[in-house]
């Protein structure tokens, strides 16, 4: 069942006199489920790509259609509200606030939409139990490891139960121990069904996907499906737990 739909998708830029084409006539589906990576070196486009994929941004022209409904057009106001029900994101900085306990971030999402209090602390709890992390959830970012807080951050993306989760370079700040056991996590997610896309310039990142997208001067380079378990995958979904 598709998730994701971009048709034609292009995005330009003004830069003074200049016009950037960050993205030329791109045409993309993701089905539910899928375990994406998207790929590219720096200024390939990318991170345009997340960004509208996302609905962080909409396309210059084209359309893109997000679990039914098109959101190429709509305001910011109506990105926020799909951004909080349909995507969760996970970054490489992990975006927490420092003042407030991991459970309390957990919840954020919540909060803007409203959940009542009861709700979102049973469902914060329950997201915080995915990445093994209740005995920790009153404990401050400055008080958890750097691969704890990116569990906090993934436990944050999973409490709306979005149709969605999106990772900038979620390993980007990690050691390789804290990375290997991130990774891991997004295995058994996307075991359990998840969609997930991550976005990476490391091969060894991408090769957990089950799909790699590779993008290159604002244009799809190639696109491959990987089926079953392959070798790449080093870390078991154990690590997880």
């Amino acid at each position: 069942m598709r998730l994701i739909r971009l048709q034609n998708i292009s995005r330009f830029y003004q830069m003074g006199a200049e016009t950037v084409h960050a993205l030329r006539g791109v045409s993309l589906e993701i089905e539910r489920g899928e375990y994406v990576a998207i790929m590219g070196p720096s200024g390939s486009g990318k991170s345009t790509l997340m960004n509208l994929v996302g609905c962080l941004d909409t396309p210059t022209s084209g359309s893109y259609e997000l679990n039914g409904v098109n959101v190429s057009d709509m305001d910011d106001n109506h990105l926020a509200e799909i951004r909080n029900r349909e995507i969760g994101f996970v970054f490489q900085t992990f975006n927490l606030l420092p003042r407030s306990n991991a459970l309390h971030n957990v919840e954020l999402p919540l909060i803007y939409s409203g959940t009542p209090v009861e709700q979102r602390r049973k469902y914060a709890l329950e997201a915080l139990a995915q990445v093994g992390l209740v005995g920790r959830a009153h404990h401050k970012p400055n008080e958890l490891s750097g691969g704890e807080r990116q569990r906090v951050a993934v436990a944050r993306a999973l409490v709306t139960k979005p149709s969605l989760i999106l990772a900038d370079e979620p390993t980007g700040n990690l050691d390789s121990k804290n990375g290997d056991e991130i990774m891991a996590l997004f295995d058994a997610l996307s075991q359990k069904g998840n969609t997930i896309v991550v976005v990476t310039h490391e091969e060894d990142i991408a090769k957990h996907a089950r799909r790699i997208i590779r993008i290159r001067d604002g244009q799809i380079a190639s696109d491959e499906r990987f089926s079953g378990n392959f070798d790449q995958h080093k870390f078991s979904v154990a690590a997880a737990r």
